[in-house]
């Protein structure tokens, strides 16, 4: 930086100060070319540089509040997709709460059904048997019936004589004649 300003305050006390020539100096040079150009820029680019910069920020700017607005969009749908969900999810519960109810239900008419029918099939089981029962005596008893028959009649044949079967239809007639009269 010394050498810089050297060349600068060096600039008063050339010998040849009246005179106009070449400055080979290449640093010194270099340095007032752009100290120029530098100067001319900011003073005609400083318009330009600030239009570019405040467009630059507007479409930030309009970027970003698109960005919010969508962001918005976005956490509405994720909310109302979140209602959703629970509502399915408490519809789905339900469903299986009924459907666990249900075949619950289900199950205990049929456990009673089952047995509603078991037990008629019983008592159908106990009826027939009763029915077969009586029957059997039944017949046992007309069979008992019909041998004491014919062994009675069998008895009868063999003891009654002639004499004594015309004591018995007397006897019986006249039993009759007195109940009729």
């Amino acid at each position: 930086m010394k050498n810089v300003t050297d060349s600068f305050v060096s600039l008063g006390h050339w010998p040849s100060a009246g005179s106009f020539g070449f400055n080979t100096d290449i640093l010194a040079t270099n340095l007032i070319n752009l100290s120029v150009v530098l100067g001319v820029l900011v003073f005609f680019g400083k318009g330009v540089l600030s239009d570019l910069l405040d467009n630059r920020k507007q479409r930030i700017l309009n970027t970003i509040r698109n960005s919010e607005e969508l962001r918005g969009g976005a956490i509405e749908q994720l909310e109302k997709a979140r209602t959703r969900l629970l509502k399915v999810e408490m519809e789905a519960d339900q469903f299986r709460v009924n459907g666990y109810s249900e075949i619950e239900r289900e199950r205990f008419n049929f456990i009673n059904s089952t047995s509603k029918t078991l037990k008629q099939l019983e008592n159908y089981k106990n009826e027939t048997i009763h029915f077969e029962q009586q029957r059997a005596i039944n017949q046992v008893r007309q069979r008992v019936f019909q041998q004491a028959l014919q062994g009675a009649l069998g008895t009868l044949s063999s003891c009654l004589n002639n004499e004594l079967h015309l004591r018995t239809i007397r006897a019986n007639i006249g039993m009759l004649g007195t109940i009729t009269d």
